[in-house]
């Protein structure tokens, strides 16, 4: 199919850049996670195997490699920009229940771990957080998505603040809350939860009360990327939906409704995969120029860039 490949809209097309992001070592990812860009659009790709933390620029030069650490572990990924510029990675690590803040080339430079709520958390009652965001005063939300299914908020320096959730289905309750991200859109920040395992996104105050749920054109959603009026969201069964800035549905990308119905997914034999269709989308970011970058949950990873047409 090539670079000819064109998935989208009349809106929002873009031609499939095949073989982006390829190691040169040659070596196989892990379970690509995360994937997120910075000011200068080189892109972190964040995931299980050796060296889990994989820089590069916006032609899919290798850049820099580092993050040992995180081998097993890695999962939820956010890069967060200051006010003054600077520009922050944040990480969760599902082996080591461990949040982590570095800089761009891997200084680390906060570390939060379980939370000191033992009425939540114990010997048969394990934290694993799979997602992070920072709001506009520097506040740190986690979500413990696949643990007991709280968000935890801290201020900048690590202090905490609170925590809200549980398992259920009510307003409020949670079942997996995967992934969280602030939605800068409105005339204040919400908190964006990914409610995976209800099928929904659950709406929140920056303080954690319940506004509402966004339930229509998403069935296993992933995480969030903001760009400017709208957002774009991993759903895990096989598509990227895009939302406008009320949140009706723009396109779903790459969607294949098959893929997740097949036996052995997410880990299908290679034939099975095509440059225009999604499996197991888990992470997404946009570049400065609309590109789309995906990273999806397979053993041996998968990058896909989509580069914007229109």
């Amino acid at each position: 199919m090539g670079e000819r490949a064109i998935i989208g809209n009349a809106s929002h097309s873009y031609r499939v850049e095949e073989g982006w992001g390829k190691r040169p070592d040659g070596q196989a990812y892990g379970y690509t996670h995360g994937i997120c860009v910075d000011a200068e659009d080189n892109v972190y790709v964040h995931h299980t195997g050796k060296d889990p933390v994989l820089v590069f620029d916006p032609k899919g030069k290798l850049l820099a490699s580092w993050g040992e650490e995180f081998e097993g572990g890695a999962h939820g990924f956010y890069l967060h920009q200051e006010p003054d510029g600077k520009q922050f990675l944040y990480f969760t690590d599902t082996k080591r229940s461990l949040l982590v803040k570095t800089t761009l080339d891997g200084e680390v430079l906060l570390e939060i771990g379980t939370p000191d709520r033992p009425d939540l958390y114990g010997d048969d009652r394990r934290y694993i957080p799979t997602d992070v965001c920072v709001g506009p005063n520097g506040d740190i939300y986690v979500a413990d998505g696949y643990g007991q299914y709280y968000v935890h908020q801290y201020e900048a320096s690590g202090q905490y603040i609170r925590s809200w959730g549980g398992r259920g289905s009510e307003p409020g309750k949670l079942i997996e809350p995967h992934g969280i991200s602030v939605n800068p859109r409105g005339p204040e920040p919400e908190l964006y939860v990914a409610d995976r395992r209800n099928h929904r996104i659950q709406v929140f105050t920056m303080d954690g009360q319940h506004k509402r749920f966004m339930d229509h054109n998403l069935d296993l959603p992933c995480s969030f990327y903001f760009f400017r009026d709208e957002v774009y969201i991993p759903d895990l069964d096989s598509r990227i939906t895009i939302l406008d800035a009320e949140d009706r549905l723009i396109t779903h990308l790459g969607e294949d409704q098959q893929a997740y119905k097949q036996k052995g997914w997410p880990n299908l034999p290679k034939d099975y995969f095509r440059p225009d269709k999604f499996s197991s989308p888990h992470g997404v970011c946009v570049d400065s120029q609309g590109n789309v970058y995906v990273a999806e949950w397979i053993s041996d990873g998968r990058i896909t860039k989509l580069v914007r047409q229109g």
